[in-house]
């Protein structure tokens, strides 16, 4: 009965797109169901125009017996740029000061750990795209079943509009920053509807002018975090030692739970996802694996070079406020609440240790600092804010279209994103103050703790021949890689458990614990998927039951002979 019951249940999990391992050769011809899998059509042909970030492609320069081109880089540079952006968004500033004004420099070898092994995940989110022609999202669709596809789309989305409400959080603190207060919180949070949508309609003018205009924004930041960093002067002595040495010395649970915060700021679950798609943008041979290899590795060139400016970018803030804040009591900085400012009652009178955000630190700034310091990174924090929204815009839309194959206007997408992200965001700044305002930051943090669902899948199908058919992980890649998600899971689970530990509520232990079962019991099925495709073969029962009656079959007929 047991048997039945097992051999019912693997046939119904439809092998054609739940089966992760290879299968064996018949004449030396890989048979499997993977190997004809191929790119959905594109919108071009389609019935309806349908306006996407594909409609233009960029063409890739000759450059015959040539190692390295400089203009095939530059024409491949562009999507590591857009991806490095949700290296900068404001969580990750935020994430930034408050590393430096609790930890000084101690914990910049955490950022600089984190950064490489976004880089490493960004390499195998590339790789899909430019192997295969779809992008993450796409291949979930062909080959998870439908119940864990749907489950991973909604993760997925969940984690997109937790980003998009920091977002909107950040652009209305610059907003109230730089109009010195005139601009009310719920104010600029309404404000920051109406440019997405604006902002949206730039790649109407070229796929390159929208990419330029992403550069542009992270040239501001840049600009911005870079002339606070110039102003402050930090030690660096002190940061190079911070960076190079991986030790913390003196430091406690506040220190440990900064650093679990680094890596949960820094690789976020929908870059992965967009990453893979944005790739697609560049007109490459898939049937010629010389083009195809050549992509790869300007691809990862530009993903290298894109990530090494937003890690300057993400120390410029971490030195500023080590340099400055560290070790700071509210007494210390007590001034600040006479001023004349609009700004005022930030900071108790006592001689607690001073905690800071993305508003607070502008205010902090701009009291020691002078005025300019605090205009100038509100404009960063501003170009953090838009440029993060927009390209969290295309990763909702690539993610939408990939799982459930519907194929929405950018307007449409925006607007329902925008307003789920929205409505919370504008109750709070209405009726609360800017202290709850930026504390919503506290509550989102768990819920992009969604990292599992984007590693996984990722290790799985740059891991399987079929997919990715040369290209797929060698040995090194696939112990290196579920070693890393390993350890960036665990940390993710921690950070979670300690927030939840936090409430100091009986009933939201008990929701909180009903969640996190679901949760592991989930993150477990697409672990035993993804151990199968790196080869743990003793894992896949399933088809040794679909096998079973063939085995079953041929017993008998050799008893019966």
């Amino acid at each position: 009965m047991l048997y039945t019951d097992l051999l019912y249940f693997c046939s119904n999990l439809k092998p054609q797109k739940s089966s992760f391992r290879d299968s064996p050769q018949e004449n030396g011809v890989q048979t499997n169901q993977y190997s004809s899998i191929s790119p959905p059509a594109s919108p071009v042909a389609q019935d309806e125009p349908f306006s996407t970030y594909f409609e233009e492609k960029v063409p890739i320069p000759e450059s015959p017996n040539q190692v390295f081109s400089f203009r095939k880089l530059w024409a491949f540079t562009g999507p590591g740029f857009l991806m490095s952006i949700a290296y900068l968004d404001p969580g990750n500033i935020e994430s930034d000061l408050q590393s430096g004004a609790k930890a000084g420099f101690k914990l910049l070898w955490v950022l600089l750990l984190a950064t490489i092994i976004g880089l490493l995940l960004q390499r195998l989110a590339a790789r899909l795209g430019v192997v295969t022609g779809m992008h993450l999202a796409e291949v979930c669709n062909r080959q998870y079943p439908t119940v864990p596809r749907i489950i991973l789309w909604l993760m997925v989305e969940l984690a997109i509009i937790g980003s998009d409400m920091q977002e909107v959080i950040g652009c209305a603190i610059a907003l109230n920053l730089l109009s010195v207060g005139r601009i009310p919180l719920w104010a600029g949070v309404l404000i920051t509807i109406t440019d997405t949508f604006v902002f949206l309609f730039l790649d109407k003018y070229g796929l390159r002018k929208l990419e330029a205009f992403f550069g542009f924004l992270i040239t501001v930041m840049a600009i911005s975090f870079g002339y606070e960093y110039v102003l402050v002067k930090p030690d660096q002595g002190e940061l190079l030692k911070g960076m190079f040495v991986p030790y913390c010395a003196g430091c406690g649970p506040v220190q440990l739970e900064q650093a679990v915060g680094i890596v949960g700021a820094v690789i976020m679950p929908h870059n992965i996802y967009l990453h893979s798609a944005l790739v697609k943008s560049r007109e490459v041979d898939r049937k010629n694996k010389k083009e195809v290899k050549e992509a790869n590795k300007y691809f990862f060139i530009e993903s290298s070079i894109a990530l090494f400016v937003s890690f300057l970018i993400n120390v410029f803030v971490v030195a500023v406020f080590a340099q400055a804040f560290y070790n700071k009591s509210n007494m210390e900085v007590v001034e600040c609440n006479a001023t004349g400012s609009p700004h005022t009652d930030l900071f108790p009178l006592n001689n607690g240790t001073l905690e800071v955000d993305i508003y607070k630190g502008g205010v902090v700034l701009g009291c020691f600092f002078g005025p300019a310091a605090l205009y100038i990174w509100a404009i960063g924090i501003l170009a953090a804010g838009q440029s993060s929204t927009m390209t969290g815009t295309y990763s909702g839309q690539f993610v939408m279209e990939g799982f459930l194959n519907l194929r929405w206007s950018r307007f449409a997408r925006v607007l329902l994103t925008r307003s789920i992200a929205i409505t919370p965001t504008l109750l709070v700044a209405i009726f609360q103050d800017v202290q709850h305002l930026t504390g919503m930051n506290d509550f989102l943090n768990p819920i992009l703790q969604k990292l599992p669902f984007a590693l996984i899948p990722i290790l799985t199908f740059t891991s399987l021949t079929s997919i990715m058919n040369d290209f797929a992980n060698g040995l090194m890649w696939k112990i290196s890689g579920g070693i890393v998600i390993l350890v960036v899971c665990a940390i993710n689970m921690y950070f979670v458990v300690v927030y939840v530990t936090s409430l100091n509520s009986v009933l939201l232990y008990v929701l909180s614990s009903l969640l996190s079962i679901a949760y592991l019991c989930f993150v477990g099925y697409l672990a035993w998927h993804c151990l199968i495709a790196l080869g743990v073969s003793c894992l896949d029962f399933c088809s040794r039951v679909r096998n079973r009656p063939a085995v079953l079959i041929e017993e008998q007929s050799e008893y019966d002979s």
